[in-house]
């Protein structure tokens, strides 16, 4: 623990004394927070509903499993957003002028030392913590590196772009996590139910997400050739497509996922899924697409309602 904190703040110090501003502070705004705050509750979520379903580990231990795999998944995080924010600096100081290495408040050497720190740390601990954490971190980074890095850089063919931030953030994130808690807890390699409910309610939500994050973005990704669905169709088809599919997804499990996950208590999935559809149509009807600014509000609103989905999930199983 002391020598990834040393990493880190090794990686920071340089750049914190000469901007007058502490290493914590530029490497929280560095991470992108909201990010942060859902990886931390997917890791979370899986951790309560292993321990539910093995019981049979001593808490000291569990506590000390669920910190690590705390800190491999944060560090997963900040590597995927800070090498696109390294490659995107003449974009973000267009569309998002204040991220710390765009503002000029973190060098661009300080933010590559923070990456490199971000990708070693989370493969030494996946190295002690068997196969599924190895693949699970090595695919996040690996996948994290095409999005932002030439000569393939994704994010500039939309639907690969999309599907990309889909997989890891649904798929990777929640089979990875939860195996290595399962074999960690004497679980085997078999996927709780949960898990599955999770990935169908946040393929739509990261789908989502994929195409709404560009939407205030247009005027920086237009200039430099960055072809997203926001720069090729506009504001309100991107709106309606994220819309449309944020909706199908809180129904879908409202109704379906309701009927088939028969140890998820009917009432939390139920209830908890109408009135996160009803927040996210309040929130629309109330979003002015001319408005930069509205567009930026309602994206973070959709990332709150994803963030509630780990909370609805968890508790509809530890309730059931």
């Amino acid at each position: 623990m002391s020598r990834a904190g040393e990493a880190l703040a090794g990686a920071l110090a340089p750049d914190g004394a000469a901007s007058g501003r502490s290493a914590p502070a530029l490497l929280w705004r560095f991470s992108r927070p909201h990010t942060i705050v859902g990886t931390t509750l997917s890791v979370l979520a899986l951790f309560a509903i292993a321990t539910t379903a093995f019981p049979a580990q001593p808490l000291g231990a569990e506590l000390f499993d669920l910190f690590w795999t705390l800190v491999a998944a944060w560090c997963v995080n900040i590597f995927i957003v800070g090498i696109n924010q390294l490659e995107d600096v003449e974009i973000d100081r267009i569309n998002k002028p204040f991220l710390p290495v765009a503002a000029g408040d973190l060098s661009r050497a300080a933010g590559r030392r923070i990456v490199v720190a971000c990708a070693v740390i989370p493969l030494v601990l996946a190295v002690t913590q068997g196969v599924a954490e190895l693949v699970a971190v090595a695919v996040g980074l690996a996948i994290g590196t095409a999005y932002s890095v030439p000569p393939l850089r994704l994010k500039r063919f939309p639907v690969l772009a999309s599907l990309s931030i889909t997989f890891v953030r649904s798929v990777v994130v929640n089979v990875g996590v939860w195996l290595h808690f399962s074999h960690a807890f004497g679980g085997g390699s078999s996927i709780h139910p949960a898990v599955w409910a999770l990935i169908a309610v946040t393929v739509p939500f990261s789908f989502a997400i994929a195409i709404l994050k560009d939407m205030p973005d247009v005027e920086g990704d237009r200039r430099y050739a960055i072809a997203t669905f926001s720069v090729r169709l506009g504001a309100r088809p991107v709106f309606a497509i994220g819309l449309a599919v944020l909706t199908l997804g809180e129904l879908g499990m409202a109704t379906v996922g309701a009927a088939l996950l028969d140890d998820a208590n009917t009432a939390v999935l139920v209830g908890g899924h109408l009135a996160a559809c009803a927040v996210l149509w309040v929130c629309a009807l109330r979003t002015d697409l001319a408005d930069r600014a509205a567009i930026t509000r309602f994206y973070m609103r959709v990332w709150l309602l994803f963030f509630a989905e780990y909370a609805i999930v968890a508790a509809a199983y530890l309730l059931g």
